[in-house]
């Protein structure tokens, strides 16, 4: 008889019952049943990678949907109307599906306003877990956004028992903190659906991210300044070629326009200093994170001067490896 068999049967019991604790300690059961080990490492979400996100915000009517369903296309994981409080567990989930959610956008409107004031606290909490965020605000101005929702027959979701003008005022004191932090401000006044998605595919299509992003707008004061515009120049102090009558039925990219701005007294100087300044500036953007500016070049109509400016800014820019837009906003409105 061997020494275990000796045992007496209360004993071997107990030493059976002290094994199967032993073994239990080294696995939970999921509810499910299935048998987990704990020995991992934490949540295996240590190694994980953490997910990009893109915030989209903006006023009601100015294409918050558009700009969602383009990144969708694009095949970013997006979630609509999601409270900002939640914003930092989505990205945890995200960085948990190894791989799978990549890259996260959020729409975030007043829809959603009493979780709004979570915002600030959610975006510090990223900040905090070095989340690479971006935030996208859409802008429009007040007479397309009226036009917007009167063609729809929809109140504005703020507006109550005021006119929709109402609600559009109030809701641009509620967004007025978030567009300033914004990385990137799309004015949709002048934009129509397939426009709109022409940006966002210009902003986030490309498979690497580029240092700095620029578009360069032409536009006429005369139709109001840009209101996405981060830097305003201003090329009234050259001579018009609109008086010129071999030239004005022409516009800026025609290359006897170009000749004639270029050739007047202070012309290549200007810009050759503007350049100047904004290397100067492309790289306290880069310091800072901020990946996106539009740089508005103005004269009276939108048509001559501004218009090969900004051709010959945009030039000047790509050589010194910006990626560069050019939109010239108000060419052939008069």
């Amino acid at each position: 008889m061997t020494e275990q068999e000796k045992q007496p049967t209360a004993d071997r019991d107990r030493t059976h019952k002290e094994a199967g604790e032993d073994q239990s300690s080294q696995e939970t059961v999921q509810d499910d049943g299935a048998q987990v080990s704990t020995d991992s490492t934490t949540a295996g979400v240590t190694e994980a990678a953490i997910p990009e996100l893109v915030i989209i915000s903006g006023m009601s009517g100015a294409g918050r949907s558009t700009a969602a369903k383009c990144l969708e296309d694009l095949g970013w994981f997006v979630v609509d109307n999601l409270p900002p409080a939640l914003i930092p567990t989505m990205v945890e989930l995200g960085a948990r599906s190894q791989g799978n959610v990549a890259r996260i956008a959020v729409v975030v409107d007043v829809r959603g306003r009493r979780f709004f004031d979570n915002l600030r606290e959610s975006l510090a909490d990223l900040e905090s877990k070095h989340v690479t965020r971006r935030i996208v605000f859409l802008e429009s101005s007040d007479e397309a956004l009226v036009r917007r929702f009167e063609s729809v027959r929809r109140p504005h979701p703020l507006q109550g028992d005021g006119r929709i003008v109402d609600g559009i005022d109030a809701e641009r004191e509620l967004l007025r903190e978030l567009r300033g932090d914004a990385d990137l401000v799309i004015d949709t006044s002048s934009l129509n659906v397939h426009e709109l998605r022409a940006k966002m595919d210009a902003q986030f299509a490309g498979e690497e991210e580029p240092e700095l992003r620029a578009t360069v707008m032409s536009f006429g004061f005369k139709y109001g300044l840009p209101v996405d515009a981060d830097l305003v120049a201003d090329m009234r102090f050259l001579p018009n070629p609109h008086w010129i009558p071999e030239l004005r039925p022409f516009n800026g990219l025609n290359e006897e326009v170009s000749a004639y701005v270029f050739n007047q007294p202070g012309a290549k100087e200007f810009l050759d200093r503007y350049a100047e300044l904004l290397r100067l500036i492309a790289a306290g953007y880069r310091r800072e994170g901020k990946r996106y500016v539009t740089i508005a070049i103005g004269c009276t109509g939108g048509k001559h001067r501004s218009v090969a400016t900004a051709e010959k800014l945009a030039a000047r820019l790509a050589a010194e490896g910006v990626e560069t837009v050019v939109v010239h906003r108000d060419m052939g409105r008069e």
